[in-house]
């Protein structure tokens, strides 16, 4: 994933520093691009950030330290070297504040990283801390939530701009390729995701990836794409048809939608993600497709495309105000086509905020 970095002028220091009293730690490891720029607004390839009860502190290395510091607030910001690495001023910040239990990023730090900083600080007890962070990102801030419309109004001019160009003939790698173009040319920051481009019955593969197959007429083609928008994700699935649809294909396409009117339709802060995956299933299976349609009505986003939560039989927990889920069944005949549609919506109090504004009206090219 690509990002730029911008001054974002982000600080959640007091919201760490609440989350560890909460969970009884002393400091906070982050160690994932996603997480740091959670914390702090700032997003570099390297780094490490530590919160205490006293204070935090964004480390970093020479590609990064002067923008870190005109950019960063709320956090002390130290350059590593060759000679004074990450290891040795993380670990002179957790004796100064005693640091005995340290709460780090269990889905993204390595068996080898862990066990190097086991190593280099064996007076600390480190303990996972994921379910908090991942509790205290699920729900999105209005700040993220523009960020992320934004990111789906980028993604959005891409696909009208790319349209007129999808004809018969063009292999899946050059709509691939266009796609792309558009995406960056519409003011994408970067991909959240590499597009998935599909063809006739390479539309029956969730997530197939774009080959040299010609696209024929009487095919439907699936598009799946989201851009970077300040380091927020966008995600849309919209599948169109070349030429004519049969009966079949319409009436595949008409389930798919009904499907998904109906899982965003009882989507409010306190049902389950399990209950609108179920409002979708049951439109699909109503209509004999069942066996059909594999995977979760969506998954939650942000920083990352995937983020953990969303909208699939094991989700079990009440959605609460605020948090972000893709809305995408599909419907897959292996060998023969596919038909997936997803837009992106935001939990609230009585319903859902639906942040796509493509039209869900089936097109023929």
């Amino acid at each position: 994933m690509t990002h730029i970095n911008r001054i974002n002028r982000i600080n959640r220091l007091p919201a760490l520093q609440k989350l560890l009293v909460d969970s009884a730690l002393d400091a906070l490891l982050l160690t994932s691009p996603e997480a740091r720029f959670y914390a702090t607004g700032f997003f570099s390839s390297a780094g490490m950030v530590l919160v205490t009860r006293q204070a935090g502190s964004l480390f970093t290395d020479t590609r990064y330290i002067e923008a870190a510091r005109n950019s960063v607030t709320g956090f002390d910001v130290e350059v590593i070297t060759f000679q004074v690495g990450y290891k040795e001023l993380v670990g002179a910040q957790l004796a100064e504040h005693g640091v005995k239990s340290l709460g780090f990023e269990r889905r993204t730090l390595t068996v080898g990283q862990y066990e190097d900083l086991r190593e280099a600080w064996p007076d600390v007890r480190f303990i996972s801390a994921q379910k908090w962070l991942d509790q205290l990102r699920y729900v999105k801030s209005q700040g993220e939530i523009d960020q992320m419309r934004a990111a789906q109004r980028i993604a959005e001019a891409a696909f009208a701009n790319l349209l007129p160009e999808i004809r018969p003939g063009l292999t899946e790698r050059q709509i691939l390729v266009a796609l792309i173009h558009h995406l960056y040319t519409a003011g994408a920051d970067g991909l959240a995701f590499d597009p998935i481009v599909a063809s006739g019955p390479n539309g029956a593969l969730p997530h197939s990836r774009a080959g040299d197959r010609p696209l024929r007429e009487g095919d439907f083609l699936t598009l799946d794409f989201g851009a970077v928008s300040q380091s927020y994700c966008s995600d849309t699935t919209r599948t169109v048809a070349l030429g004519y649809a049969t009966e079949e294909m319409r009436r595949v396409y008409d389930t798919v939608l009904r499907a998904q009117e109906a899982g965003i339709a009882v989507a409010h802060a306190g049902v389950t993600g399990a209950d609108i995956h179920n409002a979708a299933l049951a439109v699909i299976s109503e209509a004999g497709y069942g066996a059909y349609f594999g995977h979760g009505f969506g998954h939650c986003l942000g920083l990352e495309v995937h983020e953990p939560g969303g909208a699939s039989p094991s989700d079990r927990a009440p959605l609460p105000v605020g948090a972000v889920l893709s809305a995408e069944p599909g419907i897959y005949l292996p060998g023969r086509f596919g038909v997936r549609i997803e837009d992106v919506i935001v939990i609230t109090e009585t319903g859902c905020e639906n942040l796509t504004k493509l039209g869900h009206e089936l097109m023929i090219l």
